[in-house]
């Protein structure tokens, strides 16, 4: 059992207390072992509707408030950044260093969120229609309900609770049963910060129950899910009889585009930190990599000397790069997608095929991809590299651009007016030039087509929770 000072207390949070639930419980495990951390409560339809009535209960914090609320938690995330790093190695695998970059960037969304409220403060027209005074006014939306991927289990809330917070929602928030524990630390810092009661609250464990709960609550303004297209399509469907306003971060299947006169030893230290950050298991990593023909096996063979030197191990281990995947069903993905690449006509340069039995997936390297193998047209979602070539910059348009996705590209090239024009043709939302980096706080992020609704991060961020009224007034 992990045994951590942030968390004295398994059960859910309402009414700005520990709640405890008796009855049924489930397993959290450390994917590197098996090992179980913790038997936490399985809570359901019940736990979820008192979660709601708790939200529908918290006053409405002003500006001045939201603001002190957001610098305290960025502030007890950087005090405990340690243990909560520790505690995200545990259930999720991620290496120690990825975990601390993790807390780290998760206490930036509160942080960037305070100067953004300025946007909300009412504003009146310079202009003055039919002869009135007309002020527009930002309202919080109402309760949101904010659920969370075991992949960044801290980050991916900060994302959602600070625009809630900062928008004066108060919140519902139900993590992924694989990653719980790193929500009830987070929540142990929030109780000794004594938010009002009902701003944040916390349930978990049937996450079908309690889904429908928040998605068919009409007190409900707001779902924000970051997940799988698959369940983003469910929610999208649950929320329709109420019209309940989606904020989804959902599937991607992100081209890593590489022109014959990009820097190559850039393109492959970017490809290496993009891709294996969390094994690989995350939505904008790298999942086809194009690369023009006349550059092709010199990216390849840069690649395999880069892969081989990787370090495959245990997250809490000293200088891991690449920790377990999460769970058997995202080995037996892998193995799924790798398999029936080598049966489609491609090649495995470097690695092997992942073992089922296996919680580690070595770094693999494939070439020959082409868009009917399965690696193609969804995610991996693990460490390996698939490889397709192209012939011109019409051939790598048309290849990136042929997902139902639409989340992260990336475009690398030494000729920056090609690398605008191929930017402008493809339909995602974040775009890499001669970069892989992911999303940062202070810019908004989210998808296109089944990549999701939304945007997290910067002002836009804060939009998504608040409803915007317009007061025309007539003054004689």
């Amino acid at each position: 059992m992990l045994e951590s000072p942030l968390l004295p207390v398994h059960g859910g949070y309402w009414n700005g207390a520990w709640q405890r639930h008796d009855g049924p419980t489930f397993p959290v495990v450390d994917p590197a072992d098996g090992a179980v951390l913790a038997e936490l409560p399985r809570m359901g339809a019940a736990q979820a509707r008192a979660a709601v009535d708790s939200a529908a209960r918290a006053p409405v914090p002003t500006l001045e408030e939201r603001a002190r609320m957001l610098s305290a938690i960025a502030g007890a995330l950087r005090e405990h950044t340690e243990e909560l790093a520790r505690i995200i190695v545990a259930e999720n695998g991620k290496p120690l260093v990825q975990a601390r970059g993790e807390v780290a960037y998760a206490a930036a969304f509160y942080e960037t969120a305070i100067p953004q409220l300025e946007r909300l403060r009412p504003h009146t027209l310079a202009e003055r229609p039919r002869d009135h005074t007309w002020q527009v006014v930002a309202r919080p939306a109402g309760i949101a309900g904010l659920i969370t991927p075991w992949n960044f289990p801290i980050a991916m809330l900060a994302k959602k609770l600070s625009g809630a917070i900062g928008a004066g929602c108060p919140s519902v928030v139900k993590p992924s049963e694989e990653t719980p524990l790193t929500c009830l630390a987070f929540f142990t810092l929030l109780d000794a910060l004594e938010l009002p009661p009902g701003l944040v609250n916390l349930v978990y464990g049937d996450a079908p129950a309690i889904g429908e709960v928040l998605c068919a609550d009409p007190r409900v303004a707001v779902i924000s899910f970051t997940g799988s297209t698959r369940v983003g399509r469910l929610l999208a469907a649950q929320c329709a009889p109420q019209l309940t306003r989606l904020s989804l971060e959902l599937g991607g299947n992100a081209p890593f585009v590489v022109f014959a006169d990009a820097d190559l030893d850039r393109a492959v230290d970017q490809l290496l930190a993009n891709k294996f950050r969390n094994s690989g298991q995350t939505c904008v990593c790298a999942n086809r990599v194009l690369v023009e023909e006349p550059v092709a096996d010199e990216l390849v063979e840069r690649l395999k000397g880069r892969l081989a030197r990787l370090r495959v191990g245990p997250g809490g281990e000293t200088d891991v790069d690449v920790g377990p995947m999460i769970n058997a069903a995202g080995v037996a993905k892998v193995h799924h997608m790798v398999v029936d690449a080598l049966s489609k006509g491609a090649t495995l340069e470097l690695g092997e095929v992942p073992d089922p039995g296996s919680a580690f997936v070595k770094p693999a390297l494939l070439t020959g991809l082409t868009p009917a193998m399965a690696c193609a047209q969804d995610e991996i979602f693990g460490p390996v590299v698939a490889v397709q070539t192209f012939s011109d910059e019409a051939e790598a348009i048309a290849l990136a651009d042929d997902t139902i996705y639409g989340l992260a590209a990336y475009v690398f090239t030494a000729d920056l007016a090609r690398a605008e024009r191929v930017a402008a043709a493809l339909h995602f939302g974040h775009v890499g030039l001669n970069t892989a980096t992911g999303p940062t706080p202070e810019a908004p992020f989210g998808g296109m087509r089944q990549s999701g609704l939304g945007r997290e991060g910067g002002a836009e961020g804060l939009f998504e929770f608040v409803e915007l009224q317009t007061l025309p007034r007539w003054e004689g």
